[in-house]
């Protein structure tokens, strides 16, 4: 059986990078809470309908029943992915039948700088994990590498540091396992 290969996660490829969103006067961002288990299904009739969208996804490996090495891609975060549209587009993209609620969002700049940063994180390959709280601790940018620029929060779980990149408008965000002595505080 052959596997399939992982779905577009943002479309248009360069949404994220753009810096005029609300200048329009008519599109904005939503968060789409989707069906259950309905996202890649969703973002293929979004990719088809041509509305702009992105939702993280990440690689999942696992062994079979068989023993075989697969891999799964799933959303960081589940049943949600975030949409940028106007009135007539959030209609048609309700009328898919595979979206439970969609949420207005009031900040878009703040969400887009979010989006980015997290996008940033799935490009470049890391191990990430989801946190659903917000945790206290020093606000940090990475200066070099990869991720250099990107912003987050200093968290110490069992012995170990990790960066806490958060999704401000959802409460939740991803961690990654802090290397060496590769941040500086944000003041």
């Amino acid at each position: 059986m052959p596997i399939l290969a992982a779905e577009v996660d943002v479309f248009p490829e360069d949404l994220l990078c753009r810096d005029d969103f609300g200048n329009d006067g008519e599109s904005q961002w939503w968060a789409v809470y989707t069906k259950s288990r309905q996202e890649k299904e969703l973002m293929r009739a979004l990719v088809a309908m041509e509305i702009p969208f992105y939702c993280p996804v990440l690689p999942h490996r696992f062994r079979s029943p068989s023993g075989r090495l697969r891999t799964s891609h799933l959303p960081l975060f589940p049943s949600y992915l975030f949409m940028y549209s106007n009135g007539y587009d959030r209609h048609r993209a309700l009328k898919t039948n595979l979206i439970s609620k969609t949420i207005e969002v009031s900040n878009g700049l703040q969400l887009a700088r979010d989006l980015r940063q997290i996008q940033r994180l799935t490009q470049a390959g890391l191990t990430l994990s989801i946190e659903v709280n917000f945790q206290p601790g020093s606000k940090v940018r990475i200066k070099s590498g990869p991720l250099s620029g990107v912003e987050g929060i200093v968290v110490k779980k069992q012995g170990a540091e990790f960066l806490f990149v958060a999704v401000n408008f959802l409460q939740q965000g991803a961690l990654i396992r802090l290397e060496g002595d590769h941040v500086v505080p944000v003041i």
